[in-house]
């Protein structure tokens, strides 16, 4: 029953894994696949042993005629391409496979599918075969006296001392549970004789990376090993982590002019003080990286010159620092202070600026927001902007509503409209054609506003049934909902929609305005002055929304008065839309195009002794707003109209996460007033310094040019405009209005200095910027205490670092609790002897009700100026719970949210315990003993499967893999 599937170097694993899961495999599929076996040889993979392997333990089990049925065969047929997928996917970058793992995943993949007393036998099997080994005395790889690698080319003997002390070197100061040993078996044990010494530290990688789900401290250890890695391939030479400060020194000005030689970075950064700059990087913080957030810039960020990086993480950052810190009178002395607040984690730009600052073409904003006009010129011109600022930019949101609907009257042709839809079909494609340089996926939303007549399809455009001329499988939408059309829904009352080209002036209008025109509208209606419309309950659109909303996970619930009313800018025009992720909530017209640039703070690294500390707080934040204002001048604009607007308003939006890892530092339940409360009180503090700060840019660089007339300019703070905001809804605004800073010094230094930037606050995604730092993304909860995170550097077991050391101190923490977390989909809920207050304390999304995540919420947003990216996690969704949350984040003021995300029956692919462990089978038990243990597995496998349903995300652009639009 062995089976084997390895992939070469020279392999792609895209097209491996696309080969196995279309058609059954073949040899020459394969080729170039090698395996080694327990006798050290390297052998061909030949995929159909799979299968034959399976086969083989449904026939212990069911007996000939019971595995011989169609539906055991499609079974193993299942089982097997699950199997070969999840064998590459752990070797994203090449490598070998020992034979025993591929067993692994033989027996994972059993377990995995419910078929348990397979599973049973097969663990059984292996385990005498072991016996049967160890009495037959066979000697493993691992204890050969004598291994041959290939450096440069040249067959020489592998250096097992140097190889040990590299790997003890990335376990030194880990602790004790962090031991060098287990690396340095499962390494060799991956070797072959004439190995490329490239695919020894390949291999110690990987063997690191297996044991991350043992110790989080092994994802550091996993790091360190790929930082020798990026060494040796950068500076050409083995460098250990005590001489690294003053070869980054040496390395440093070397490092720019290879840039700018090789066309990548701007010539202007020649002009800095090399040397100077050099000296101020921080070797020891290449020790903070994890192994995802080091492995994501590595593959993805760092600078490259025919696929050989030539950028080191410190340079990275000092790059990134250098590139915003151009247009300064001190450069040096900025850019060491930028450098000083990414390289320590405080604070990260977000991946648009991380990519592109100081490089020849500097895109570094995130998100652009666009309104369509009603004319064909109009929309293909909307069309030409949306490929222009997909080919350069981040994500995108259009406002559609101005379109005339379907069977609108056409002037010009004297036809009748098709309206909206086909038109973003046309929009969801050009996303697809133009994939922001080849780097990353296109990602557009579209917005409608809820009277539009053709609301009800727009509903329907991401079903996977009908007319498929008329669905957008590729691209967002999102509900533009007026504070009316709520109230008529709690009301009971009845809902007109109309054509835009019947009533333009709605587009423009909101709040008492638009509920005053709107009215009108109706009353023609009523006189048969209006022909084209239709009318319905409120309440029946409504559920028609949320209905879409739990079937597709779109539109998404976004709310316009709220906006609106609240926005500082109202004076200089209408926001019509958000963003591609909710949280950007700007003004666009047909002379402007919103463009806002993001980072965020990362929060944890602010909380001290147990409450915030503010002094720090306050400082990273006046740097982040000046990183992020440098960005509105030094930015590349690939439309003029997005740079019209960006000079003209000058917005930022200044974000945050790691809001769950605050909660674990202050021993806080996500669910809990004092959670809701740290809401309130860590984002007035935000909110406040960065509010602060954007005056002290006024006086030193001058207002932005709208800023007369704005609500800063008449004395309303965001959190005054909850005031606005309750007068013209007539009240339906229920949100806690405590304070606890001088707001009233805020006022008067706005009223003496003014703003630099229109809007400064916004919370963004922060998907792959907080991995890079190794936080929780976000405002988010928790998904998973263990989990496995897909990205385009593959898959990699990501656990939470604060339970497990909770879980030690209790003396919990073991393989049968790793075990556990896997088959409880990272939950804590099942597992008995596990303390409450852990379980309350670590509860993941699904386990935290959704008005928890609303009220939080709400205590942000009454600080913020523009808005929040807030997933709604439900489980055991129902009407009911969906009309009462989303009622409820209307109630409480929010402007925005974004994706819902609700439980599902599918199973979550979780991470592998490495040789066999999932079931802790000792080899030196006897028969009874293994029995004993076989079943105690099975009896845990089987209440795992009936009791713990995984769960099936809708997930957005930001967590496909090949799209990170915004961060």
């Amino acid at each position: 029953m062995q089976t084997v599937v390895t992939r070469s170097s020279e392999s792609s694993a895209p097209q491996a894994v696309a080969a196995a899961a279309s058609a059954p495999a073949t040899a020459s599929a394969y080729q170039g696949y090698q395996i080694i076996r327990r006798n050290g040889a390297v052998v061909s993979f030949e995929p159909n042993k799979i299968a034959v392997a399976l086969m083989k333990a449904f026939l212990a089990v069911h007996g000939t005629q019971g595995a011989a049925s169609a539906s055991v065969r499609e079974t193993v047929d299942g089982l097997t391409e699950s199997v070969v997928r999840a064998l590459l996917r752990s070797r994203p970058g090449g490598g070998t496979f020992h034979i025993e793992d591929v067993q692994d995943q033989v027996e994972l993949g059993l377990m995995r599918g419910g078929h348990h007393e397979v599973a049973r036998a097969y663990v059984l099997y292996r385990e005498r075969r072991a016996q049967e080994r160890a009495k037959q005395g066979e000697t493993p790889a691992a204890a050969e006296p004598q291994l041959f690698v290939l450096d440069a080319g040249v067959r020489v003997p592998l250096d097992s001392a140097k190889l040990q002390m590299l790997i003890e070197s990335a376990c030194a100061d880990l602790g004790a549970d962090v031991k060098p040993e287990p690396i340095l078996a499962e390494t060799r044990r991956n070797l072959y004789d004439g190995v490329p010494i490239d695919e020894v530290y390949k291999a110690a990688i990987l063997a690191a990376r297996t044991l991350i789900e043992k110790d989080p401290g092994y994802t550091r250890a996993t790091a360190r090993l790929l930082l020798h890695t990026i060494r040796r391939e950068i500076l050409g030479e083995e460098v250990m982590q005590a001489d690294m400060q003053a070869r980054y020194a040496d390395y440093f000005p070397g490092f720019i002019k290879k840039g700018v030689d090789a066309e990548l970075l701007d010539e202007k950064l020649l002009q800095f003080d090399l040397a100077k700059l050099g000296a101020a990087l921080n070797a020891s913080r290449d020790l903070q990286f994890d192994y995802l957030g080091l492995q994501t810039l590595y593959d993805r960020y760092f600078l490259h010159v025919r696929d050989h990086r030539i950028e080191m993480p410190q340079a990275f950052f000092m790059r990134v620092a250098m590139g915003l810190a151009l247009n300064e009178i001190d450069r040096e002395a900025r850019a060491i202070e930028f450098y000083e607040v990414l390289s320590s984690f405080d604070f990260m730009s977000s991946t648009p600026t991380l990519f592109n600052a100081g490089t020849r073409r500097s895109q570094l904003s995130s998100c652009y927001l666009t309104t369509v006009a009603d004319d064909l010129d109009g929309i293909y011109e909307a069309l030409k902007e949306n490929a222009l600022l997909s080919k350069f930019a981040g994500g995108l949101g259009n406002d559609w509503t101005r379109v005339r609907a379907l069977g609108s009257h056409i002037k010009g042709t004297n036809g009748k409209s098709q309206g909206v839809v086909p038109f973003l079909k046309v929009v969801n494609d050009t996303a697809v054609a133009v994939n922001q340089g080849g780097k990353r996926k296109g990602a557009v939303c579209a917005y409608l506003e809820a009277w539009h007549l053709d609301i009800e399809e727009f509903l329907e455009l991401r079903k996977n049934t009908g007319d498929d001329r008329r669905r957008t499988h590729d691209m967002n939408t999102a509900n533009w909902i007026p504070d009316l059309f709520m109230k008529r829904v709690h009301e009971g009352g009845d809902w007109t929609l109309f054509s835009p080209s019947t009533c333009p002036d709605l587009h423009d209008k909101f709040g008492t305005a638009f509920e005053e025109a709107y009215t009108a509208y109706e009353a023609k209606v009523d006189r048969g002055e209006i022909k084209l419309f239709k009318r319905m309950p409120a309440k029946d659109l409504w559920r028609k929304m949320l209905s879409m909303l739990f079937e597709t996970g779109h539109p998404w619930i976004t709310f316009k008065d709220a906006c609106n009313v609240r926005s500082p800018q109202q004076h200089a025009g209408v926001v019509h839309s958000s963003n591609l992720c909710t949280e950007i909530t700007l003004n666009t017209s047909d002379t402007e195009i919103a463009v806002c640039n993001l980072g965020s703070v990362n929060l944890a690294q602010h909380i001290l002794d147990g409450a915030i500390d503010h002094a720090k707080l306050k400082k990273t934040v006046a740097t982040a707003m000046r990183m992020l204002d440098n960005v509105i001048d030094i930015n590349y604009y690939a439309v003029k109209k997005a740079r019209d607007s960006n000079l003209r308003h000058r917005p930022v939006g200044l974000g945050i996460m790691g809001f769950q890892d605050c909660l674990y530092q202050l021993r806080t339940p996500y669910a809990s007033e004092a959670a809701v409360e740290f809401a309130d009180r860590s984002m007035e503090a935000v909110c406040y310094y960065a509010y602060w700060a954007s005056t002290e840019l006024a006086a030193e660089r001058g207002r932005y040019s709208s800023y007369r007339g704005s609500l800063w300019d008449r004395g309303i703070l965001p959190i005054d405009s909850l005031d606005l905001l309750a007068q013209a809804r007539g009240g339906y605004v229920e949100v806690d209005r405590s304070t606890s800073l001088d707001w009233d010094a805020l006022r008067s230094r706005v009223q003496e200095h003014g703003m630099r930037n229109s809007n400064c606050v916004a919370i963004a995604p922060t998907a792959t910027i907080s991995n890079i730092i190794g936080v929780d993304a976000s405002i988010e909860p928790c998904f998973g205490n263990l989990s496995v995170k897909s990205n385009l550097s593959g898959e990699f077991t990501v656990i939470n670092e604060y339970l497990v050391r909770d879980l030690k101190k209790f003396g919990l923490w073991d393989d049968v609790m790793v075990m556990d977390l896997k088959h409880f989909d990272g939950s804590l809920r099942r597992i008995d002897r596990v303390p409450e207050e852990l379980k309350a304390l670590y509860a993941t999304a699904f386990e935290v009700e959704t008005q928890w995540l609303v009220e939080a919420a709400a205590r942000r947003q009454k600080w913020i100026d523009q808005a929040q990216s807030l997933n709604i996690y439900m489980a055991g969704a129902s009407g009911k719970k969906l009309d009462e949350t989303y009622k409820l984040a209307w109630l409480r003021g929010l402007k925005t949210t974004y994706y819902l995300r609700t439980m599902g029956a599918t199973h979550a692919e979780k991470s592998t315990v490495k040789a066999g462990a999932m079931n802790a089978v000792s080899s030196g038990g006897g028969v009874s003993a293994l029995d004993a243990v076989a079943a105690q597995a099975q009896a845990q496998m089987v209440q795992a499967a009936d009791a713990a349903p995984a769960t099936d995300i809708k997930f957005c652009a930001i967590d496909d893999p090949t799209c990170e639009a915004c961060q």
